[in-house]
């Protein structure tokens, strides 16, 4: 298949904003395809590329695109991804330059419309709502298989491109290789947001609660004294997680899959930045030496096999009276049953006060939906807000298209009077507020290139953020966590919007370190 078919799809799929055309859009398009194509054109698609990353970064992709395109479209989905696969094994002595020049070439060979597509899927800013369950429904559609098989294929796959490849070639047959296996990760089940603790009653009724930690999701899958550890992303990390292999081993059952999170608490229970605990994951590790000084806790939420028995399609609550039957109390995290608003909150509370995120509001009739961000599943976390300033804005993809979305904020630094920086964010815009912030903003445009509009410095906009972070990507350190618009507020100045010596305080309290300016 040609990458100009892949290009149209993606765009027929973006200008429709009704799930039953996106969906025909997609079926149609993985019907045509060549056994050879389906894992790259469902990736693609999706939003990915098969290799994950390809070692380069925004300004080196900006770079390589050419300032010329092809006439015609001419390349080969195949082609590309063979490129792609190229770069992103290219390494050694003069390998930046290496994966430049031959990203370069590829694009040249491009329409200007595949340049597009490209640029923004290395971007990783492929917006066109086909988002996973989407393409699950398209690929049921086109392979002509009952969507709950594709559904219960993904859950075990650990991602679509194989699933794809089996429901197309040999249908319902080809499925059934899909199975929950020791060893095989599966796809986490995500949360959806709640706006407080009366609004997750609100949607669940009575409801289990657990605190929610800001550590690293894991999934422990134990065979005797086999014993592996996996990310939320499905990466191998046993070597770097002794703590939890030595925890799991000493279990009494045989086999057993775990869902849950590892966090690095300080001295009295109370959790160390998120940064922290990442810091065990990194590239390079001394295990031992971050294990005496980064030493991991770890806690479990969800079993989804105990023995030989598959619980993923068991009812929430029959899933957790089989794993606080098989893990010791420590190793549970605090939780509540409750549709009470009085001891919901008071839960919550306490959640804060020993300073975790929040908590999760779990249906207790709800399955393992794995890869799925359902309802089932609701977090309540604090938000702080901040008064930022916008700096500038990217051009919206999708049924944004038209529309300045991306938003670059900044607060002001007291010294200079320049703004600092912190991070971008695109949630929580209205159309209403999307239109109106476009008009706006183009009337203060200084500069552009083809993805972003800078501005002058004087729209003031109501920021809420979960958290602060160190950052060595902005100059002052640091940048947001969770950031989503609430609101313009037209009776500030800029002058008047928060500096950045209010967020390294706020970045203080969080970590309990002392600010600094």
């Amino acid at each position: 298949m040609l990458l100009a078919d892949l290009v149209d799809t993606s765009r027929r799929v973006a200008l429709t904003s009704r799930r039953l055309e996106k969906t025909a859009a997609l079926a149609d398009c993985l019907r045509r395809l060549a056994p050879d194509e389906i894992e790259v054109a469902v990736a693609w698609l999706s939003g990915e590329i098969r290799q994950g990353k390809l070692g380069m970064g925004p300004v080196a992709i900006v770079q390589a695109r050419p300032t010329v395109a092809a006439t015609s479209p001419a390349l080969s989905a195949g082609e590309v991804d063979q490129v792609l696969e190229h770069i992103a094994h290219t390494g050694g002595a003069g390998s930046q330059a290496e994966r430049n020049r031959l990203l370069t070439e590829l694009l040249a060979r491009a329409t200007s419309h595949e340049q597009d597509f490209l640029v923004r899927l290395l971007f990783g800013e492929l917006r066109q709502g086909a988002q996973a369950g989407l393409m699950v429904e398209a690929i049921g559609l086109a392979a002509g298989v009952p969507l709950r098989e594709v559904q219960r294929a993904a859950m075990v796959a650990g991602g679509l491109g194989s699933v794809a490849q089996a429901a197309l070639t040999r249908g319902s047959i080809g499925l059934q290789a899909f199975a929950l296996r020791l060893f095989q990760p599966l796809l986490p089940m995500l949360a959806q947001p709640a706006q407080d603790v009366r609004d997750a009653l609100t949607q669940l009724g009575t409801a289990a609660l657990e605190w929610k930690l800001d550590g690293a999701r894991v999934q422990v899958h134990k065979s005797g004294d086999e014993v592996r550890v996996y990310t939320r992303g499905l990466n191998d990390v046993t070597h770097a997680v002794p703590e939890i292999v030595e925890t799991a081993r000493a279990l009494p059952a045989q086999a057993l899959i775990l869902d849950g999170e590892t966090i690095a608490l300080r001295s009295d229970g109370r959790p160390h930045p998120f940064q922290v605990t990442m810091r065990r994951f990194g590239r390079k590790l001394d295990v031992e030496n971050m294990r005496r000084e980064v030493p991991l806790s770890v806690f479990f939420f969800d079993c989804l096999r105990h023995e030989d028995q598959d619980l993923t399609d068991l009812p929430a609550s029959e899933r957790f009276a089989v794993l606080s039957a098989v893990l010791p109390h420590e190793l549970l995290l605090p939780r509540l049953v409750t549709g009470d608003l009085i001891s919901a909150q008071a839960f919550f509370d306490a959640a804060l006060a020993r300073g975790h995120e929040g908590i999760m509001a779990k249906s207790l009739d709800a399955p393992y939906e794995a890869g799925g961000r359902g309802r089932s599943w609701l977090k309540v976390k604090q938000a702080h807000t901040l008064d930022l300033v916008v700096l500038a804005a990217e051009w919206g993809n999708g049924r944004r298209k038209g529309w300045l979305s991306n938003l670059h904020l900044g607060a002001r630094d007291p010294l200079t009077g320049a703004f600092v920086m912190l991070g971008k964010t695109f949630k929580g815009l209205t159309d209403e507020l999307l239109e109106w912030q476009t008009k706006a903003l183009l009337a203060l445009e200084t500069t552009r290139d083809s993805y972003t509009v800078r501005v002058r410095p004087e729209l003031v906009v109501e920021i809420a953020v979960n958290e602060i972070q160190e950052s060595p990507q902005y100059p002052g350190g640091l940048a947001l966590r969770f950031a989503r618009v609430k609101r313009y507020r037209s009776d500030k100045r800029p002058e008047e919007a928060d500096t950045i010596d209010t967020v390294r305080q706020l970045y203080g309290k969080q970590t309990g370190a002392p600010s600094s300016s």
